[in-house]
């Protein structure tokens, strides 16, 4: 027993010994010098609608400079706000898909085969329009939860499945419609409802269609759940990472189910907002709209990889386009040259993205 106790002591005295031995130097960790490239791609991570702000602001200044007695009247403005109306509300259901590392090719044919349906059921078939209008959004919803099942249940890329749907709606918007287009002075003397968006507003010299106010405050809304709620945090989770949001006990799928739904919705209500817009019903209309708000989307700052962006940014990418062409049409230079800035703005808004995203990891 007294052996036992000596071999502690000695184990002890031997542990003091090379304690006392040991360094007293204590542990620093100094500041990463950082190069001003990686300091302005840390603030871009942060604030990624710094970036489309900057261009907005650029895009006004060349506006200004070339022809600054007609882009500054309140008529060339209201103009440009009316032309982005559709684009930003179209672009506010493609933010929320991006945000999810998806894509919606659709979205586009969507709105337009809403409208028709709301447009022939009140128009040509004589359904109450109380009737119609909820079944156009519900057509919308409908086709959104086409797009989420497939992702979902057959495990299939968005791209693929929107490519799909794209032609299968398009068609069928050409059979329903049967390419006829519904003229404006039918729609104000069966249902003038539909042309509600369409109503102007004099602001000043600036005369702004009920529609743009229609996308303020769906962009609010769109905002605050994105902000201010678990389902919003849960889209944001779901694009960054899945596998981690899946572990964290969120349901992926539900989520991305929810939010095709919730675009497929939004794209029947920029639908009821381009028959405002145009006055009649067109299987048609908005030809470009689809390209236009992915476009949007990019350039407001919100990554094609999921995961990071906002409705704020997509708002400003719709005036960076309107603006971009406008000035370019002031200009008097010709219309595919308003195609080669917006190709130059997507290409920009893509590497710059890629580059926050490869430096920041």
């Amino acid at each position: 027993m007294s052996e036992a106790t000596q071999d502690q002591r000695t184990a002890a005295e031997e542990f003091e010994r090379a304690l006392a031995g040991a360094s007293k130097a204590q542990a620093s960790f100094e500041e990463e010098s950082l190069s001003f490239l990686k300091r302005a791609q840390r603030f871009l991570h942060v604030y990624p609608t710094t970036v489309p702000f900057v261009v907005l602001v650029l895009g006004l200044l060349l506006g200004i400079t070339v022809n600054p007695a007609r882009f500054l009247t309140g008529s060339n403005l209201s103009t440009v706000l009316t032309q982005v109306t559709i684009i930003g509300i179209v672009g506010i259901g493609q933010t929320l898909v991006i945000l999810t590392a998806g894509i919606d090719l659709s979205i586009g044919v969507i709105m337009v085969i809403c409208s028709v349906v709301m447009g022939r059921l009140a128009v040509i078939d004589g359904v109450p329009v109380v009737i119609a209008f909820p079944l156009g959004l519900l057509a919308g919803v409908a086709c959104g939860w086409l797009n989420g099942a497939l992702v979902t249940r057959l495990r299939m890329p968005p791209f693929i499945v929107t490519l799909g749907t794209l032609s299968i709606i398009g068609a069928l918007n050409t059979f329903y419609s049967q390419s006829e287009t519904i003229r404006m002075q039918d729609i104000e003397d069966k249902a003038p409802f539909l042309q509600l968006m369409g109503v102007p507003f004099d602001i000043g010299n600036a005369r702004i269609i009920l529609g743009s106010f229609l996308l303020i405050v769906l962009a609010i809304v769109v905002w605050y759940v994105l902000n201010r709620t678990a389902f919003g945090r849960h889209i944001y989770a779901t694009g960054d990472d899945p596998e981690a949001a899946r572990l964290a006990g969120i349901n992926t799928d539900r989520i991305l189910l929810s939010v095709y739904i919730l675009a497929g919705l939004i794209a029947a209500i920029a639908g009821w907002a381009l028959i405002g817009r145009i006055g009649a019903i067109s299987p048609t209309a908005g030809e470009n709209v689809n390209l236009d708000s992915i476009t949007a989307v990019v350039i407001g700052g919100t990554s094609l990889f999921g995961g990071r962006g906002s409705i704020i940014g997509t708002l400003i990418g719709a005036l960076i386009v309107g603006v971009f062409r406008s000035a370019v049409s002031l200009a008097g230079l010709d219309v595919l040259w308003q195609e080669f800035a917006v190709g130059v703005l997507i290409i920009v808004a893509v590497a710059l993205d890629q580059w926050i995203r490869r430096v920041s990891a």
